[in-house]
């Protein structure tokens, strides 16, 4: 009885995962009852050092309702367990549908074929926490010193999501701006990243943002790659430092030089974007509760709350 009900469960998890994540293309541009506006918790990073619990319920308070985590140490969410994490989550009307967690090159074992043990914790955790998307936010820079060798991690990269699938989820990539900077041949990174990558396996996190840094539109992705990009970073950006590395910092939605409201709409019509993850990384004297609560007001005024 207690092994039917498991399977019974595993069915279901993995009939929902693929609810959420498949979008047909004739609901494009439809609000649908998949859709969700989330925060990504890196936007308080230091409060959730100090006083996670405390950060969490304001953030509940505002009316968020979904978070995405940045925080993933042995085994451990903001110094949390899976269960416990989430026992927190679901007392505060919040769920956790998708997270940050670097895959490695270290994390697939070359000469057993297989992934690491602390892959597949990553991957059962985040199952534990009903997550959709187990999100790599990074690439390490030894992985594309050369083509072959981006060729090879883009292998692992449909192995991770071959993983994920078994458990009902999808895994993913979240750019940052060096994918569209650095090329092989007249390829993009992010061209390459997306070309070697199967979209059954790997969706993409666009963050419209950091893209920004490299000269990059969001908008000219989502037409170039329709239906390629489930979730989607929100964030405005204004005239940062002028050094070379950081052009452009994050500010308040609306506020920038990003046309957000015009790039998330693209996505919900032509990108397959369900899940709309607000981040903000820099704050112009305010505190970065005080922009969550911002941000999520403009979200509501655009009709993404």
């Amino acid at each position: 009885m207690q092994s039917s009900r498991r399977t019974f469960l595993k069915s279901a998890v993995a009939l929902t995962g693929a609810a959420m994540i498949t979008r047909p293309s004739s609901l494009f541009g439809m609000k649908t009852k998949n859709e969700l506006t989330g925060v990504q918790l890196y936007s308080v990073r230091e409060e959730m050092k100090a006083d996670p619990l405390g950060t969490l319920k304001q953030l509940a308070a505002m009316g968020y309702r979904h978070v995405e985590h940045a925080n993933y140490i042995d085994r451990k969410f903001y110094g949390w367990s899976a269960k416990e994490f989430k026992k927190i989550l679901d007392d505060l009307g919040m769920t956790m549908p998708s997270g940050h967690t670097v895959m490695r090159g270290d994390h697939w074992d070359e000469s057993k074929k297989d992934f690491t043990d602390a892959w597949k914790y990553t991957i059962e955790d985040a199952a534990i926490l009903g997550q959709k998307f187990v999100i790599s936010p990074s690439m390490d820079q030894r992985i594309r010193r050369s083509l072959d060798d981006l060729k090879r991690f883009m292998e692992i990269f449909n192995k991770s999501g071959e993983l994920c699938k078994k458990a009902g989820m999808k895994f993913g990539y979240h750019n940052h701006d060096f994918e569209f900077s650095e090329k092989f041949g007249n390829e993009t990174l992010y061209d390459l990243i997306l070309k070697h990558t199967d979209p059954d396996l790997v969706m993409q996190q666009l963050d419209v943002g950091n893209m920004y840094n490299a000269g990059a539109k969001a908008i000219d992705f989502i037409n170039k790659y329709p239906g390629r990009f489930p979730s989607m970073h929100v964030k405005d950006m204004i005239q940062g430092n002028e050094d070379a590395n950081h052009k452009y910092d994050s500010t308040i939605l609306g506020k920038g030089i990003i046309p957000v409201k015009e790039i998330i709409d693209a996505g919900r019509k032509k990108g397959g974007t369900i899940h709309f993850i607000v981040e903000q990384e820099a704050y112009q004297g305010k505190s970065p509760l005080e922009c969550m609560k911002e941000d999520l007001e403009v979200m509501k005024k655009w009709g993404y709350v």
